[in-house]
């Protein structure tokens, strides 16, 4: 039984399409991913990086639960990319090295529910406001500019940077590791309103040890979030409500590929 499995696979963006424009293309393959494993592999960490994440999630862990099995600690959205564009766009500012800049980002994982909490980066400087929304901008535009700056696909060697340094994380909590914490998009309560949201984890042998929830953040990040939990919410009612169709509508089966080779129907 796989102890990880990674989802990549979808349809990619293309200019001028939204991470809520592949849904229903993506959400297939994403369901049909998380009955397998449900049925094969049911304690496995599936970590998701298929787009829209923020609805991914969701139809994964609804998926799980519909199959008999609660694995809500081991399904993971990747965030890790956004970690990363924002300890590299505030070392530029900066000057400093971004392999040893660490900064939390909570929300989601599509334009404005990206919030990089510039006040909790390590090591300390001085940001002000004004350098806070313009390095919160890079962060949540980043995506877009690259689909657009490519023609097509996306960041295709950071997202595999991202996500292996978020594989080996969980590799390492897995073996017993002590005090491996990443950021992730998973099903929690720290948020009022949010069933979905993503915190700094404590990873563990059975994957999230402890949420750590959202730490003590400035007025701007605060504000930041506020405005994020309309978004979130919508796309996660847009998960819940596509697997609740499938399951209650008698449409089960009506999307599952036929073909032998299921990346032929992407």
């Amino acid at each position: 039984c796989a102890k990880i499995v990674v989802l990549l696979a979808g349809v990619p963006r293309q200019p001028g399409m939204t991470r809520a424009q592949l849904f229903d293309i993506n959400a297939n393959i994403v369901k049909e991913t998380a009955e397998n494993c449900a049925r094969y592999c049911p304690t496995t960490c599936l970590l998701l990086v298929t787009n829209p994440v923020n609805s991914m999630v969701p139809v994964a862990c609804e998926v799980f639960k519909r199959e008999g099995h609660d694995n809500d600690a081991r399904i993971f959205g990747v965030t890790t990319l956004d970690l990363v564009r924002a300890s590299t766009f505030v070392a530029e500012e900066k000057g400093l090295d971004p392999s040893e800049v660490h900064l939390p980002v909570i929300g989601a994982h599509s334009g404005s529910t990206i919030v990089p909490l510039f006040s909790q980066m390590t090591p300390q400087v001085n940001i002000t406001e004004e350098e806070a929304q313009r390095l919160t901008h890079s962060v949540q535009v980043a995506g877009t500019e690259v689909v657009k700056a490519k023609g097509k696909g996306s960041a295709t060697l950071s997202i595999a940077f991202a996500t292996m340094r978020l594989v080996i994380s969980i590799a390492r909590a897995l073996q017993g590791a002590r005090c491996v914490i990443e950021c992730a998009y998973v099903r929690s309560n720290v948020m009022k309103g949010c069933d979905y949201f993503a915190t700094p984890l404590k990873l563990g042998q059975y994957g999230i040890k402890e949420n750590l929830g959202i730490p003590a953040i400035s007025e701007f990040e605060k504000k930041l979030v506020e405005k994020a939990i309309p978004d979130i919410q919508k796309d996660i009612k847009k998960g819940l409500d596509y697997v609740k169709h499938l399951y209650e509508g008698g449409d089960k089966d009506k999307n599952t590929c036929k073909r032998k080779n299921p990346t032929g129907c992407i």
